[in-house]
């Protein structure tokens, strides 16, 4: 009688404890590949040839039925490399029976580049879908329209086809980032999984031109120097294997707008008792603009880093490879430098490393609307800018983030604008019950294109705002700031309006 007592006594304690690790959710998600190609009208080429038209989809399953997310196409056959826009998602994905379904969505977005009609960027891209899904992946196919409706000249229906491949990751709520548990604390919990390893670089890069490669303005290139900044993202499906998206801007060496966004694969070889990595990849995707004339835009990379240990999750990265036009025509040497954070995240079980606690880490994702005031052009009168803009922020602690970000113009007659900029920001919540935060940031980086007057490329933004939280995952921010030109020209205030999805993730230590 005496045992069960105590039984009865500690297992509410027992409870409380258990309790006290934040409950892991799972969200579906699933990536898509599509291609559409889209009929140009008679403009500034004769009897211009289609411009293949391709997407990378990132999407959040909101139930059994829908979906929200965000792409980036860009151009890979025709004669408009360096066209790229960026968007957001939004669709019904529903099965019929068996293993067919329907897919039918919308895509609103901005962007342009290369010379094209596009007007002020914005456009609208719906489309109509039949799929099958296989163990593995989905195949849909179907009719699509697209409209750039801010005084472009693209407007075109079309066959469209996708590739789709299920996704999820597991994360809990924003509200326990940067509370630190012992490891044992997960045994009995669904954190006590095999954790992935992912990789975050951020880098400079440089494409030297060894060909005889000629600009929009059939001047030669050869022995010039395209400096570039900008991300990688990698996924380990293995100890060695992984995936990779990255994306780079030109800040220096060429007229500003040259930009390319590539994804691909790799193997990592390790030595020195795991503290170098000798990194082979190889990624293929979209680049161009800038003047630079990469045909229709399709580019092939392969790559080999080395990558040494400096400290606990830090890493200096040095490259090595080439990014060229697969005839050719577009031939350069990369060489660059990068600072990459790796982490092992959502798992607390592992059979090579000892960790004694786990951290939960925030993150967020932000989707917005931004405006410039008087933005300065070329050659063209001055007036407003608007712009689609996204934002990744991975929080370093309770106040200090690192942030990347991406825009691209939509409204006021500069649809080829686009920018690609890092930093940093700091915030505070001086109202915990309130849950509303401040925050204050400054990013640097590459921008260009539509005219605006940003010289060679590089601009420092820098603002400060407000976030209110909507509920678990989403918020609504508010900021205003200023964008400056380092080159001259550019030097605008700004208004950013959106909304951010915020999560935290488990990370060993």
């Amino acid at each position: 009688m005496k045992r069960y007592f105590w039984i009865f006594l500690l297992a509410p304690i027992g409870m409380v404890t258990a309790q006290e690790i934040p409950t892991q959710k799972n969200q579906k998600v699933f990536g898509q590949v599509d291609f559409l190609s889209i009929h140009m009208p008679d403009t500034t080429i004769p009897d211009e040839a289609n411009m293949g038209f391709t997407g990378i989809h990132y999407n959040l399953k909101m139930n059994d039925w829908s979906y929200a997310g965000v792409a980036i196409y860009g151009s890979v056959t025709g004669q408009r490399g360096g066209f790229f826009t960026l968007g957001a998602n939004l669709g019904i994905q529903k099965n019929i029976f068996k293993n067919f379904f329907i897919d039918s969505g919308i895509h609103f977005g901005g962007g342009g580049g290369a010379a094209a009609p596009d007007g002020g960027g914005a456009f609208i891209l719906g489309h109509a879908n039949l799929g099958y899904h296989f163990p593995y992946f989905s195949i849909t196919a179907g009719w699509s329209a697209i409209d750039f409706f801010d005084g472009g000249l693209i407007q075109n229906q079309q066959w469209n086809a996708a590739l789709q491949v299920p996704l999820s990751f597991d994360f809990a709520s924003h509200r326990p980032h940067e509370k630190e548990y012992a490891i044992k604390a997960f045994q009995d919990t669904p954190w006590h999984q095999k954790p992935k390893k992912i990789g975050l670089l951020l880098h400079l890069n440089n494409l030297r031109v060894d060909d005889k490669v000629a600009n929009t303005e059939n001047e030669y290139l050869i022995g010039q120097t395209i400096r570039l900044a900008g991300f990688e993202f990698d996924v380990y499906l293995n100890k060695k294997w992984f995936v990779f998206i990255k994306a780079d801007g030109a800040y220096h060496g060429i007229q500003a707008g040259y930009m390319d966004v590539l994804m691909g694969g790799g193997y990592e070889f390790s030595m020195n008792k795991n503290r170098t990595h000798l990194l082979a990849k190889l990624g293929f995707g979209a680049g161009g603009g800038g003047g630079v004339d990469t045909r229709g835009g399709f580019l092939l990379y392969p790559d080999v880093s080395i990558e040494q240990k400096i400290s606990k999750g830090i890493s200096l990265s040095i490259n090595k490879g080439y990014l060229f036009t697969p005839d050719r025509h577009f031939f350069t040497s990369t060489y660059g430098v990068g600072l990459k954070y790796t982490a092992h995240v959502n798992g607390s079980q592992s059979k090579t490393k000892t960790y004694t606690s786990g951290k939960f880490k925030g993150f967020e994702f932000s989707l917005s609307q931004e405006l410039y005031w008087n933005a300065k052009r070329g050659s063209n009168p001055t007036e407003n800018l608007q712009q689609i803009s996204m934002q990744l922020n991975v929080e370093l602690n309770q106040h200090l983030y690192i942030a990347g970000q991406t825009s691209f113009a939509n409204f006021g007659n500069a649809g080829a604008y686009a920018e690609g900029i890092v930093g940093f920001g700091v915030k505070v919540t001086p109202f915990p019950a309130l849950q509303t935060s401040f925050f204050s940031q400054i990013l640097t980086g590459a921008a260009g294109g539509g005219d605006i007057k940003t010289k060679q490329g590089l601009i420092v933004k820098s603002s400060f705002g407000i976030d209110q939280p909507l509920g678990d995952t989403l918020s609504f921010q508010l900021s205003a700031g200023f964008v400056k030109s380092l080159g001259g020209g550019l030097n605008s205030p700004l208004l950013n309006v959106g909304l951010k999805y915020r999560f935290s993730y488990l990370q060993l230590k």
